[in-house]
């Protein structure tokens, strides 16, 4: 018995790193695209400034900011030994989709991809929840 919370202590922080990185990588491609199609939609002048504003949007957005929901989610799921992959599903898609909204993001400079900024969000967390189902919730 102490043994098996032992080995689950060590193994939940691999877990969640794993799915981690599972979201930043659908991240990163979802949202490469969606900016590449979003700066592209821009007139020639407004490139330059709209390509700062991604990247200064990108900073804010990969601060701390981005662990605090996910932990969240993983904690609830573990202390209340939640075992449904829609849980994990579910919770890890709010959890980065509310990420825009606690980073402060400016809609009025980035108006032409709010809606698609959530969106990769969304599927990114929806991509890490569930890789932490595969790895360590379906054990809770």
């Amino acid at each position: 018995m102490v043994l098996r919370t032992l080995g689950r202590l060590i193994w939940i922080p691999i877990a969640f790193l794993f799915a981690a990185a599972a979201a930043m990588f659908v991240l990163v491609t979802l949202g490469l695209e969606t900016v590449t199609h979003a700066v592209h939609n821009l007139d020639e002048a407004d490139t330059i400034s709209a390509a700062y504003d991604v990247i200064w949007q990108g900073t804010i957005i990969a601060s701390g900011a981005t662990l605090i929901p996910a932990l969240l989610v993983v904690i609830v799921g573990e202390v209340a030994r939640i075992r449904s992959w829609l849980y994990y599903l579910i919770g890890g898609g709010i959890a980065l989709a509310v990420i825009p909204l606690l980073a402060r993001i400016d809609a009025s400079t980035m108006t032409y991809s709010l809606p698609a900024l959530w969106h990769v969000f969304a599927t990114a967390g929806f991509a890490g929840g569930f890789v932490y189902w595969l790895l360590a919730g379906r054990n809770a």
